[in-house]
């Protein structure tokens, strides 16, 4: 058996306390002062204990995080991004475990202890990119715990032989299984869903679609994908990544999809570009339309953007939707802790007796305070280890 105190640190900014930690999982929370012995000790002085953050949509396989600067190059459309990314990333030698484990560590460097990460697999690289990411992710002992999405980057029936390339990776531990815009890039999008609920509903796996459409044809693929989840039984399994379109619509259509998304239990992520029209979140919070926040992909041959933190993420969030209260602030920074534990299967995600002890602490008067600033993690703990100190990864 194994313990850790955490003395003095103030849980979402509030009265300071101590946390015991024995193997890996919060056992304890008592005033500060009282948490008594334990085989490490931390002073946290004071400092704002926030739980792990969750990065709900990444691709920490297509990154050239490590390598000398990339210049940005493609087409300024899906398809031309996903056709340099095809003739381009072989030079660079992705996918990689090197450039893989390079991304895990600068999110766990910036307090993220989960992440649901989708994966390319295709006809050029199989499933080695799984591979590689689950090499990364036992490099570090568990400290990101990762859960794969089986990722059509290309297409999924334009590209015979993708199919069964998903079907092996949900049969080999893969958490879901992607799509990629059924109208625009395979232009049938009954079919695509066809193929993708048959293996979802013989694996029993997920499903997580990019849908990058806009307006009606947007609208229109959300309807096919309700009524399909509806139909297959699914609530609760599948999630729409992006999903620019709903907040173009006018109010009553809107109104309408986001009550037919709740009902089929389909869940969000959003890495909240400033592009982007804002997401009803009010409506889909009434509705039971849970909502996470992701990083995307960071410098990849996508974009020259991203850090790994999550926090910017969260504060990106919060300006696209204009929010200034501190309820809406510490809602914007629960959605990047708290909130995103549905998107990794964890029932208890936060800083409560019986959850995995990944905590993250930060020198911050409160969590409005933590999100307009995104302060440096002062200490990371991942599952009772200390994983970042003073700012500095340990491991």
């Amino acid at each position: 058996m194994t313990s850790l105190l955490l003395a003095d640190v103030r849980p979402w900014g509030g009265g300071a306390v101590d946390v015991v930690v024995v193997d890996g999982v919060i056992s304890e929370l008592s005033p500060a002062g009282s948490g008594g012995a334990a085989d490490q000790r931390v002073e946290g002085r004071g400092l704002l204990a926030l739980p792990g953050f969750v990065n709900a949509h990444a691709h920490v396989d297509k990154s050239w995080w490590g390598l000398p600067w990339v210049s940005y190059g493609g087409q300024p459309t899906t398809q031309g991004r996903i056709a340099h990314e095809r003739a381009e990333r072989d030079k660079y030698g992705i996918p990689s475990v090197k450039g893989a484990s390079a991304v895990l560590r600068e999110f766990l460097r910036h307090g993220t202890t989960a992440t649901r990460t989708h994966v390319d697999v295709d006809l050029g690289v199989g499933l080695r990119g799984i591979a590689n990411v689950l090499e990364a992710a036992a490099e570090l002992n568990g400290a990101v715990e990762v859960e794969l999405v089986a990722f059509p980057q290309d297409g999924v029936l334009r590209r015979p032989g993708v199919l069964e390339l998903l079907d092996q990776a949900a049969a080999e531990g893969a958490t879901s299984i992607g799509g990629l815009d059924p109208a625009t890039i395979d232009r049938d999008p009954v079919g695509q869903l066809d193929g993708l609920f048959e293996i979802a509903v013989r694996r029993g796996v997920g499903l997580d679609l990019h849908l990058h459409d806009h307006g009606d044809l947007g609208a229109f693929q959300y309807e096919l994908l309700a009524e399909r989840t509806i139909q297959a039984g699914l609530q609760g399994k599948v999630n729409v990544s992006h999903g620019f379109a709903l907040g173009e619509l006018a109010p009553a259509r809107r109104s309408e999809l986001v009550e037919l998304l709740g009902a089929a239990g389909i869940s969000w992520t959003t890495v909240a570009p400033p592009t982007s029209a804002p997401l009803p979140f009010r409506e889909m919070r009434a509705a039971g339309v849970p909502i996470g926040l992701g990083t995307d992909g960071i410098r990849d041959l996508w974009s020259p953007y991203g850090d790994g933190d999550l926090l910017q993420i969260a504060r990106g969030f919060a300006r696209l939707h204009g929010l200034r209260t501190d309820e809406d602030l510490t809602y914007a920074v629960e959605l990047a802790t708290t909130y995103g534990a549905t998107f990794v299967h964890r029932e208890n995600h936060g800083l409560a007796v019986g959850a995995r002890a990944d905590i993250v602490l930060l020198d911050a008067e409160n969590a409005p305070d933590v999100l307009v600033r995104a302060p440096r993690r002062e200490f990371v703990i991942a599952a009772g280890q200390v994983v970042v100190r003073d700012g500095d990864l340990q491991v």
